[in-house]
């Protein structure tokens, strides 16, 4: 089996231009008008967006572990059917992602796999109990080459061990990306403090719990030199923060994930558990400073936060109900939806905050490239003009706690490539046989 060259014909580019864009190998080898091959497979891309593969740098996995809850094959199956050609796995698994051997072990699935490139991301402490640094340096030396270290779904609320993080990645250019959650504020806490978690009578989680964590650690990365990421941003006095920071200097970037710029803490109104996230939905007042910060940059990236749960740690009563949602499906379309349909973003910027930036932050230089021939052919063709109610059936992950079920959101992937090969055609995940045969092809060379 050979794997076949593609020639996509009639895209429009980010930029608005349209282009046929032909891929031999495992690279863009042609972007132009008119270009054809007599051997090529041929795609139709009238009407169609071209964007450089997605890049999530937020992802649940699951495995090893909860494989009940997700395997990094069906993890990587839904990123396929939502855009992205590559994730980073937190390190939130059983046994913790804290030592070289657990995190080769999920670049090895995700090799396996191939439906995306799989870069795990190394805890931070070990056991993510937040009491002693995890063996950074063995999984930054280690074949999965980690640069990425957070204790996702725990903060690192030690300003000593927090401290000493960043300066140790610091000596190989690696990345702290913290979950910030003052503990001591958000005991019990179920959904955001405000009006609404009073009338509910459920415990409120305050804003400032995120936000004095926030300004602890970029004053800690003024002070050590060394990069912080803000995963999952939810409100608006973290902006204040954030924009503070860069103002300043300091070497910080932050992320959104698609649900804080659709969803409100009014869903909680419900008691329906696919609302319940960490950190939680916020106001209305929030949401839309987010999106202001999405798109003037002070927000560098969207990250989805894909947390994938069995069906029992959700479909229960509110309190027990586990944290999380499924969104790397979906989170293209609530992009569209809430930053290209309002008119806050073009295209370009959506290939930024969902390619080009997070791979640089990750330090993923195969993908996050702009469609030009030479890189490595990554690339999603998006239909921006479908309208639909999002369903079980546009669901690949192994769990279906999407909190969008039964929402029209606007735009639809049709087509994803990694490596040159398909993972996703015609709106639907390729075959697994398929996909790993060629990514093994891929991996002979």
């Amino acid at each position: 089996m050979t794997n076949p060259d593609l020639l996509i014909t009639g895209a429009t580019l980010p930029d608005g231009a349209r282009a046929d864009i032909l891929v031999e190998g495992t690279r863009i080898s042609a972007v132009g008008q008119g270009l054809n091959s007599a051997s090529a497979t041929k795609i139709d891309a009238d009407g169609l967006i071209a964007l450089p593969g997605l890049v999530d740098l937020h992802t649940h996995l699951r495995e090893p572990g909860y494989e009940q809850s997700e395997t990094v094959l069906t993890g990587t199956q839904a990123a396929a059917l939502g855009g992205f050609t590559s994730v980073f796995a937190m390190a939130n698994t059983l046994p913790v992602a804290d030592t070289a051997g657990v995190v080769e072990q999920v670049l090895r699935l995700g090799d396996e796999a191939g439906y995306a490139t799989v870069r795990p991301i190394g805890a931070v402490t070990k056991g993510l109990e937040g009491l002693q640094l995890a063996e950074l340096g063995a999984m930054a030396n280690s074949r999965a080459a980690v640069r990425v270290f957070s204790d996702d779904g725990k903060c690192v609320f030690d300003p000593l061990i927090m401290r000493r993080a960043l300066e140790y990645v610091k000596t190989f250019g690696g990345v702290i990306a913290q979950h910030a959650q003052e503990p001591r504020l958000t005991v019990d806490a179920q959904m955001n403090e405000g009006e609404v978690s009073a009338g509910l009578g459920l415990a409120g989680w305050p804003a400032v719990a995120e936000e004095s964590i926030i300004a602890r650690d970029v004053l800690l990365a003024e002070h050590t030199g060394s990069r912080l990421h803000i995963c999952h941003l939810s409100t608006a006095g973290s902006v204040d923060v954030i924009r503070w920071a860069k103002k300043r200097g300091i070497s910080v970037t932050a992320e959104v994930t698609p649900h804080h710029l659709l969803l409100t803490d009014e869903c909680a109104e419900s008691y329906d558990a696919r609302y319940k996230v960490n950190p939680p939905l916020r106001r209305t007042e929030d949401v839309m400073a987010l999106r202001d910060a999405l798109a003037d940059g002070t927000i560098d990236i969207v990250a989805t936060d894909h947390a994938p749960h069995p069906v029992e740690s959700k479909d229960c009563e509110w309190g027990a109900a586990a944290f999380g949602m499924v969104g790397l499906e979906s989170a293209l379309a609530v992009v569209q939806t809430t930053m290209i349909e309002t008119g806050l973003m073009g295209w370009n910027d959506v290939a930024r905050v969902l390619s080009e930036t997070p791979a640089r932050i990750g330090g993923l230089n195969t993908h996050g490239q702009k469609i030009q021939p030479g890189v490595q052919a990554e690339l999603v063709l998006v239909d921006p003009s479908i309208r639909r109610n999002f369903g079980i059936e546009d669901l690949a992950s192994l769990s279906h706690n999407s909190p969008y079920l039964g929402v029209e959101l606007a735009g639809q992937v049709v087509t994803t490539i990694h490596q040159g090969y398909l993972t996703a055609a015609d709106k639907q995940v390729v075959d697994s046989s398929i996909v790993s045969a060629s990514a093994l092809e891929v991996s002979r060379g």
